[in-house]
């Protein structure tokens, strides 16, 4: 039983679908991940597969590229990409519009057929080739907080701090004095014996105190959520 149905259209969106899918089938196995192209039998009915595919999973991913909106099959009833979307709605299934590239906007309500309208009121997500790295972490690991199934299975759990350590950072290579890595409180990384600090803020990082010979750090910060317009 796939627990997620990756819904896009040939053309705009079908080379990230099969990265997409390919990512997730890695991580929660191939047989909770839908793609038509690799989950239809060759000689299955692909019209009741897809329906049957949509109506079994938990989350429809609706890709979404450049040219989905202008479309000019979108919304008729030949359009298999508009069928699959409906029918999710329909099934009170959860739709996650996944936009592609960068420039990709939300698609505008009043530009899209009835049917499909509630998808620009649906919380979306961003798939960028150039950071696809974060990009397909972040989904799986929405998808793992959404899909019960689906974090049971998970091969790849989101790092978790250990108690009292707070946020999760990684320093090293700090020369004139022994490497030693640091717990990050309050916006201050403390660091070695000479009690070095590194601040963090939006701006950026700055480092007090002596360093001879020079200091290199890695901080990982989370990508707010696509979906706001941002």
């Amino acid at each position: 039983m796939p627990d997620v149905f990756v819904n896009y259209r040939s053309g705009d969106g079908d080379q990230a679908a099969a990265t997409i899918e390919e990512a997730l089938s890695h991580r929660f196995g191939t047989d909770r991940i839908y793609r038509a192209s690799k989950s239809i039998a060759p000689g299955e009915p692909f019209d009741s597969d897809l329906i049957r595919g949509v109506r079994r999973s938990g989350v429809l991913l609706a890709l979404i590229g450049p040219g989905w909106a202008e479309h000019p099959a979108l919304g008729k009833d030949s359009d298999w990409v508009s069928r699959e979307i409906q029918e999710a709605f329909l099934c009170d299934i959860r739709v996650i519009p996944v936009l592609i590239g960068r420039r990709t906007e939300r698609p505008v309500r009043d530009d899209l057929p009835r049917p499909l309208q509630k998808l620009a009121d649906c919380q979306s997500l961003r798939y960028d080739d150039r950071n696809k790295e974060y990009d397909l972490k972040q989904l799986g690991d929405w998808l793992a907080r959404l899909v019960p199934e689906l974090a049971e299975a998970d091969r790849e759990p989101p790092l978790t701090p250990e108690p009292g350590a707070g946020t999760h950072n990684t320093a090293g290579d700090v020369r004139g004095s022994s490497v030693q890595t640091g717990t990050f409180s309050g916006g201050v990384v403390h660091i070695g014996p000479s009690k070095r600090s590194v601040r963090m803020g939006d701006g950026g990082n700055y480092v007090e105190g002596d360093n001879s010979g020079g200091i290199h750090q890695t901080f990982r910060r989370d990508r707010r959520q696509e979906g706001d317009g941002r």
